[in-house]
C-alpha cells in the first residue's frame, strides 16, 4: 500500500496542526495501514518493527476518540518498560498541543506514586502505563477502567516475554468488553495470538515487511555528537571526505531550513527540499543539485522521494530516522550505479539504541567514526593541494610565473620562503585572514548600511535574546542600541549591526565562549 499525506487521512485540524508541528509529512507504512481501521472503530492486530512509527497510528485514533469533555480514563496503553511508556506518553502529549482539554498520564514503577495518585484525582483521559505499575493502583482503587472504551497492547511479544501475561489478562478483564483493542507487536509468538483470539473482535490483520538492505558498496557510519556540535560534525565531515555532491537528511521541514541557513552562513553551496516547496522550486533545485551547482541538498524524506543522482558520495542523516525503512532508502542514495559510496548516522544520546534497532532490522553493520579534528582537516587540505601542485607541474606553462618568483627572489628572499608564503595563503582561506573582504560584508542581506553575522549558537545553548544580546553588548563592544534584528534558531543566530562596526564586533568575539560554547562568527551568506 502507497504511503499517505496525513492530509488525505479523515483527520480533525488540531491533529493536523500538531502533526505538521512535529515535522511529519507523510504517513509510515503502518500508520497508512492501522489509521483507518482504527478511525472506524475496528480492532487491530499490527505486526511491525520498532521505529515504524506506531505511536502515531494508535495515538491519532485514540485523540480523535476521546470525549474531551469527560474527565474519565477513556483510553489505556500498556508498555513493556518504563522508557517506553515515557517515550509514547510524550509523543501522545505533542500530538494533543492543541487538544487544551486532553490529559495524558505516565504511570510507571521507579517514579513516586504519590504524584501519579494526584494526578489521577484530577482527573485523565489517556494512561500510558507498565502492567506492574498499572495493577498496583487497581488494587489500591486509584484507576477505574469502566468508562474506557480503546486498549493498546504496544510491543506486546516484549511483555510476553518479561512475564506480563497474567498482569495482561487481569487488566483486560477490568475493561469494559465493548471496547476497541488494538495490539501491535514485532513477532507473533503463540501467547501472543492466543491473546488477540481471546481479547480481539474480527481484527484486521496488518503485517508490515521490512526491506533488505541491499547496498554492499556503502561504508556505513555513526557519529556520537551532541545536539549542538552536529553542525560542526557535519561541516567537518564533508571538507575532510572532500565531498562534492552530498545528501544531508533531517526530519522535520524547520530543520531543513535552519541547517541550509547555517550551512550557506558557512560559505557551502546548498540548498533545501521540503514539503512546503512548490513543485517549480523543488524542479529548480533539483536541476541545480543534478549538474553540480550546488554541492549540498538537505531534505526530508518525502521531498527526495524519487531523487535519482548516480554521483552522490556520501548521504547524511543529521536526524536519526523516524522510521527504520527509512535508513535503508536514505543511504541507497548513494553508492548507486556500481559506485562506492558513504552514510554517516549522527547519534545523540540514547538514540543509541534506536541505531542498534536499525542495524537488526537491516541486518547490517554500522561502524562507529570519529569526527576529523582541525589537525585532520589541515592535514587533507595540505594534501590536496599538494597534488593539485603537482599536477600544475606536470601540466607546463609555467614560464610567466617562474619570471614572477625570480623576481621575488631578487629581491632577498629565499624560493623556499616564497613556496611557503604561497602555501600558507592558500591554505589558510577566509579563517586565516585577519581582514574580512568588503564584499564579504556588502553581501549579507542585511538591511542598508549594516552586516548580517552568523554566530554558531542558538536556543540548544540555553540562551535567550536577553542572554545573546548581553553577550553581543559586552565582548563585541557595542551598545544594545546598534545590534539589530536578533534571531535565535536552535543551533545557531543571526544579528545586525551598523557597517562601520562589522569588522570590530567580527574581530572582538571570535573564538569567545558563550554558555560553556567556543563561538565561530561570520558574515552571513546572502539568500
Amino acid at each position: 500500500m502507497e504511503n499517505l499525506k496525513f492530509t488525505e487521512l479523515k483527520i480533525s485540524h488540531d491533529l493536523l496542526k500538531a502533526i505538521s508541528d512535529m515535522g511529519f509529512e507523510e504517513t509510515t507504512g503502518i500508520q497508512t495501514s492501522a489509521i483507518p481501521p482504527l478511525l472506524e472503530g475496528k480492532d487491530v492486530n499490527g505486526q511491525a518493527q520498532t521505529g515504524t512509527g506506531k505511536t502515531l497510528a494508535f495515538g491519532i485514533p485514540i485523540l480523535e476518540k476521546i470525549d474531551a469533555k469527560k474527565r474519565d480514563i477513556q483510553a489505556l496503553i500498556l508498555c513493556p518498560t518504563r522508557e517506553l511508556a515515557i517515550q509514547v506518553a510524550e509523543e501522545i502529549k505533542r500530538l494533543s498541543k492543541y487538544k487544551k482539554s486532553v490529559s495524558v498520564l505516565p504511570v510507571y514503577g521507579g517514579q513516586p506514586i504519590n504524584r501519579q495518585l494526584s494526578a489521577l484525582q484530577r482527573g485523565v483521559q489517556v494512561v500510558i502505563g507498565t502492567p506492574g505499575r498499572v495493577i498496583d493502583h487497581i488494587n489500591r482503587g486509584s484507576i477505574k477502567f469502566d468508562k474506557v472504551k480503546m486498549v493498546v497492547l504496544d510491543e506486546a511479544d516484549k511483555m510476553l516475554d518479561m512475564g506480563f501475561v497474567d498482569d495482561i489478562q487481569e487488566i483486560l478483564k477490568k475493561v469494559p468488553k465493548e471496547r476497541q483493542t488494538m495490539f501491535f507487536s514485532a513477532t507473533m509468538p503463540r501467547a501472543f495470538l492466543e491473546l488477540t483470539k481471546r481479547f480481539q473482535k474480527e481484527p484486521v490483520h496488518i503485517r508490515i515487511a521490512h526491506e533488505a538492505l541491499t547496498v554492499p558498496k556503502i561504508e556505513q557510519y555513526y557519529v556520537d555528537v551532541r545536539d549542538s556540535g552536529k553542525l560542526d560534525a557535519l561541516s567537518n565531515l564533508i571538507d575532510f571526505d572532500n565531498v562534492k555532491l552530498a545528501l544531508v537528511f533531517c526530519n522535520t521541514k524547520r530543520q531543513v531550513d535552519d541547517i541550509v541557513d547555517a550551512l550557506q552562513a558557512r560559505g557551502y553551496a546548498v540548498e533545501g527540499l521540503h514539503g512546503d516547496l512548490k513543485q517549480a522550486s523543488r524542479d529548480r533545485v533539483m536541476a541545480k543539485f543534478r549538474r553540480g551547482a550546488i554541492e549540498i541538498l538537505v531534505a526530508t524524506d518525502v521531498a527526495a522521494r524519487g531523487l535519482d543522482v548516480d554521483d552522490i558520495e556520501a548521504v547524511f542523516n543529521y536526524d536519526i530516522p523516524q522510521d527504520e525503512d527509512a535508513y535503508v532508502h536514505r543511504i541507497g542514495r548513494t553508492g548507486r550505479a556500481g559506485r562506492e559510496g558513504k552514510a554517516y548516522t549522527f547519534v545523540v544520546g540514547n538514540e543509541v539504541y534506536k541505531l542498534k534497532d536499525i542495524q537488526r532490522y537491516a541486518k547490517t553493520t554500522i561502524k562507529r567514526a570519529k569526527i576529523p579534528s582541525s589537525t585532520d582537516l589541515e592535514g587533507i587540505r595540505s594534501n590536496i593541494l599538494l597534488e593539485r601542485i603537482k599536477k600544475t607541474i606536470a601540466d607546463g606553462k609555467l614560464e610567466r610565473y617562474v619570471d614572477l618568483v625570480e623576481k621575488i627572489v631578487t629581491e632577498d628572499y629565499a624560493a623556499m620562503d616564497v613556496a611557503a608564503a604561497l602555501l600558507k595563503m592558500m591554505l589558510g582561506g577566509k579563517e586565516e585572514k585577519e581582514e574580512v573582504d568588503e564584499d564579504d560584508l556588502n553581501n549579507t542581506g542585511a538591511a542598508p548600511g549594516r552586516v548580517r553575522l552568523f554566530i554558531n549558537v542558538g536556543k540548544e545553548n540555553g540562551i535567550s535574546v536577553n542572554d545573546f544580546v548581553k553577550f553581543i553588548e559586552k565582548d563585541g563592544g557595542i551598545s544594545g542600541g546598534q545590534i539589530f534584528r536578533v534571531s535565535l534558531h536552535d543551533r545557531f543566530s543571526f544579528f545586525e549591526v551598523p557597517l562601520e562596526n562589522a569588522r570590530e564586533v567580527l574581530k572582538r568575539i571570535k573564538g569567545k565562549e558563550l554558555k560553556g560554547s567556543r563561538v565561530f562568527i561570520s558574515p552571513a551568506m546572502k539568500r
